[in-house]
């Protein structure tokens, strides 16, 4: 694995463990250091593509375009000669799919809840002229406020005549395609979308699948014929839609505007299903750009112009992400003490602009710890770097913020100057009180377009409403000031190793210590003494490539499987005892178990990890996680090894 491509990635972004893999991609968590905001990154390997790469832009293209409450966000796309990463909203609740087996099948009250959600992401991407055509559970990931995100929108389609176009390309996952894809005959996407929302929403209250057959011609049969059983535990109501959704004759079948309005969905509501974006493109807002603004010293009016340029970089990545931190009620603040921000993010900026820029900060020289470790297969960072960027004083950033308001507001009356007046006194009194590292930055408000092309990646061009929208604002060129050391110009950014967080604490307890000193006095001294209290801190324990002494404790989760077992070695032996006699194959790590299973012919068909970990006080679980391979044929496997287990 090249370095290289690796490079911009982790000038932004901590990455941690791999959540998820594909035929092609895997998808690792990481933390976008700026924000502290956790994300799931989807690295894609070009080579490996081939003829996929034509969907990964149609995927890319489409969560540009998209924006809603229900639908997963795209924060930043990052393209190497070499790989495509795509930074995403991360969903901790992991897939429905596998909500749903775990609790066997979901009531009929959650389920509607459920299903208003699927309602409203559809509704949204068809009222943006966009069909689906991949809708099932495993496409559908839960966040940590336990409500639904659309993923995967590589099989989207957006007929240039409109959604009524007719389609050809038959695609999809067999179980949950539409009869009239598998005969071969023109469709319409919507319709389509309809008909697997109806296998969705029979799997939600079934816990298995209305057309299932391992032989791919005797599914086919049973779809085209639209026969399925109906479990006695299902109300009449719910009957009634099923056989609404799953016509095989398409134009019988209801319609999304239909659902909206549903008897069945507005049990329990008192309104219609809200299929509206509540965060809507082009939005720009104030909080946010000023923060912005005065992070990177630079005026609320270009900020505005670069960020509503949309081109889905760091700049973008870091508004978006503070948005979603105002929405959920945190404090909108980046990280001042850390060079987490890359300054060249902001050379195109200050190459353009016609306005006057304060000095950069001053950026001391990187300390770093250890190595960075690549591996054939993954990415290991089990070391640390560090580089800091001197933050604006207390008093300078609020005194610079007040200036920024001053400048971009409309002229005041001497009354309301005066109420001004005051409340910048008191924002300065506030903001004094704040941690030189406490680093004030963004407030997150609502979500964003696109308006370029580049490369393979096309930005599509979006009409921004004209409040929000900057034409031609930037011209003259600045020059852009670097630090010197050792009579050499370095960047002022973060260096492509990992930042360890213990690392971090101390370091920032080292800029506090300084920042109190005399103005001549170097800080290198006490940042030596940081570093060697770093190092104690750095016990074997902390650091990855360390057996742990036990197995790890987690909350209660659906994913999780209570055992009767106390002992976790007896545990995993039992698990260990019975995985080859279901022939898979495994490699043990600590207490957890990467698992596949393969053809006959050597090829990977299922991938998967089972971790024995530790629930409340010495009860043992064990964690499963798919990671490859079709979801129901996996279940199956994973229920059939744990009735095995004498756990």
């Amino acid at each position: 694995m090249a370095v290289d491509d690796y490079e911009e990635l982790v000038k932004y972004y901590e990455l941690h463990e791999t959540i998820g893999t594909g035929g092609f991609a895997k998808v690792k968590l990481a933390t976008h250091l700026l924000t502290g905001e956790k994300v799931a990154i989807k690295i894609m390997d070009k080579d490996s593509l081939g003829d996929d790469l034509p969907r990964v832009k149609t995927e890319i293209d489409a969560m540009k375009n998209l924006s809603h409450q229900h639908v997963c966000r795209l924060y930043h796309v990052i393209e190497t000669p070499k790989k495509i990463f795509m930074v995403l909203e991360y969903c901790p609740g992991g897939e429905l799919f596998d909500y749903i087996i775990a609790k066997d099948r979901l009531s009929e009250d959650e389920a509607r809840v459920f299903f208003r959600q699927i309602v409203s992401a559809v509704a949204y991407i068809h009222s943006q002229g966009y069909a689906h055509r991949d809708l099932k559970p495993e496409n559908l990931l839960i966040d940590e406020d336990h409500n639904l995100k659309l993923i995967d929108f590589g099989l989207c389609a957006k007929p240039k005549g409109g959604l009524d176009y007719h389609l050809m390309t038959c695609c999809g996952s067999p179980a949950y395609a539409a009869p009239e894809l598998i005969q071969g005959k023109a469709y319409i996407g919507s319709e389509a979308d309809i008909w697997s929302m109806g296998i969705l929403m029979y799997a939600l209250m079934c816990g298995y699948l209305p057309f299932d057959d391992d032989n791919v011609m005797v599914l086919y049969k049973k779809i085209m014929r639209g026969k399925y059983d109906i479990p006695k535990w299902l109300s009449p109501g719910t009957v009634l839609l099923l056989s609404q959704m799953l016509q095989v004759d398409p134009k019988k079948r209801v319609s999304v505007k239909h659902l909206l309005k549903h008897p069945w969905l507005l049990q329990g509501y008192n309104c219609p299903v809200e299929w509206y974006s509540k965060c809507p493109l082009g939005y720009m807002d104030e909080d946010c750009v000023t923060e912005l603004s005065v992070y990177s010293k630079h005026s609320k009016h270009s900020m505005s112009c670069l960020i509503s340029e949309w081109n889905y970089d760091h700049i973008t990545a870091t508004y978006l992400l503070l948005q979603t931190k105002k929405n959920r009620g945190k404090p909108v603040r980046l990280v001042r003490s850390l060079a987490a921000m890359e300054p060249s993010s902001f050379k195109e900026l200050k190459s353009r602009t016609n306005l006057d820029f304060e000095e950069g900060s001053n950026v001391e020289q990187p300390y770093v710890f250890g190595s960075m470790e690549f591996s054939d297969d993954e990415l290991f960072y089990d070391d640390c770097s560090y580089s800091g960027i001197e933050p604006l004083p207390s008093k300078e950033y609020s005194k610079y913020r007040a200036e920024l308001n001053s400048v971009d507001s409309a002229p005041t009356t001497p009354m309301s100057q005066r109420s001004s007046t005051k409340k910048s006194e008191n924002k300065e009194n506030s903001d004094t009180k704040l941690s030189i590292n406490e680093d004030p930055f963004l407030h997150p408000g609502p979500w964003t377009p696109v308006a370029k092309k580049k490369g393979i990646l096309t930005t599509p061009t979006h009409n921004i409403p004209s409040a929000t929208k900057e034409k031609s604002c930037l011209n003259k060129d600045t020059p852009t000031k670097k630090p010197i050391v050792n009579n050499e110009m370095i960047p002022a950014g973060i260096s492509p190793e990992r930042r360890c967080r213990s690392v971090d604490i101390d370091l920032n307890q080292v800029h506090m210590d300084s920042a109190q000193k005399k103005k001549g006095t170097k800080v290198f001294g006490s940042l030596e003494r940081g570093l060697d209290k770093v190092i104690t801190m750095l016990t074997p324990s902390k650091r990855k490539g360390f057996a742990r002494d036990g197995p790890r404790k987690l909350r209660a989760h659906y994913n999780v499987t209570m055992t009767n077992i106390l002992n976790p070695d007896h545990l995993l032996n039992e698990i260990t005892r019975v995985l080859p006699r279901k022939n898979v194959d495994y490699v043990q790590k600590g207490y957890t178990l990467k698992c596949k299973t393969q053809s006959d012919f050597g090829k990977v068909t299922m991938q998967f990890e089972l971790e024995v970990c530790q629930l409340k006080s010495e009860i043992m679980g064990i964690r499963r996680q798919r990671l490859k391979g079709d979801a129901w044929v996996y279940k199956r496997l994973v229920e059939d090894i744990l009735s095995s287990c004498k756990v």
